[in-house]
């Protein structure tokens, strides 16, 4: 959370007038995602012995094995993981682990989809948002989007962003990018307390892309 809200979002601010300050920022992200997801192993490593290792080798054997009580560990270590790849689109070594991130969602959805208001579901979209020889589907990220937002009973802003920066891009739809980016910015951050620090930094990167909207569109 600190990475994403704190490093990554201010290098994504920075990326058209600081770019050096911007790289080191999410240079500096990518390793603190890299050493969640290490935090993230070890904890579900405590009642699963091996599971980085079996994880690579065999994923939906691995978390088969999974319970709820491994929910909070199994969808931690899935976020920081994939932040990880996001980040690191550059080092190709690390899309192979796209199909453990893709198990620890499933299991997570199997588990309970309604964990933190329908969270797994908003993975669950960046993963469908990739390209379909990668195993993404647009459809299925919309459906995801909808069952985000119907579990977490539309108080949160998140599903917005993540639909218009993935699949909104992914299929260059610039009106629906405006208009989830735009019901994102109408939520008010002082109705759920819970939430207005995510509200407000989710707002900020609402407004930020929307800035750059020229350069995710043809």
């Amino acid at each position: 959370q600190y990475a994403y809200a704190y490093v990554q979002s201010e290098g994504d601010l920075l990326v058209n007038s600081d770019y050096a300050r911007a790289t080191a920022l999410h240079q500096r992200a990518f390793k603190l995602y890299l050493r969640a997801r290490g935090f993230g192993l070890r904890a579900l490593a405590l009642r699963h012995r091996g599971v980085a290792d079996s994880l690579r080798l065999a994923p939906e054997r691995a978390v088969a094995s999974f319970t709820v009580r491994d929910l909070a560990a199994l969808y931690w270590t899935a976020a920081s993981w994939g932040s990880a790849i996001a980040l690191g689109k550059d080092r190709p070594e690390m899309l192979a682990d796209l199909p453990a991130i893709r198990a620890l969602v499933n299991r997570g959805l199997a588990l309970d989809e309604s964990y933190e208001g329908g969270a797994f579901h908003e993975a669950a979209i960046v993963l469908d948002a990739l390209p379909p020889a990668m195993g993404g589907s647009p459809e299925s990220a919309r459906k995801h989007f909808a069952r985000a937002v119907e579990l977490s009973h539309d108080r949160k802003a998140s599903p917005y962003v993540t639909l218009a920066q993935s699949v909104c891009v992914l299929q260059q739809n610039r009106a629906e990018f405006r208009r989830l980016l735009e019901r994102a910015l109408m939520f008010d951050p002082d109705q759920y307390p819970s939430r207005r620090l995510a509200t407000i930094v989710l707002q900020r990167k609402a407004r930020a892309l929307l800035d750059r909207q020229d350069e995710f569109f043809l």
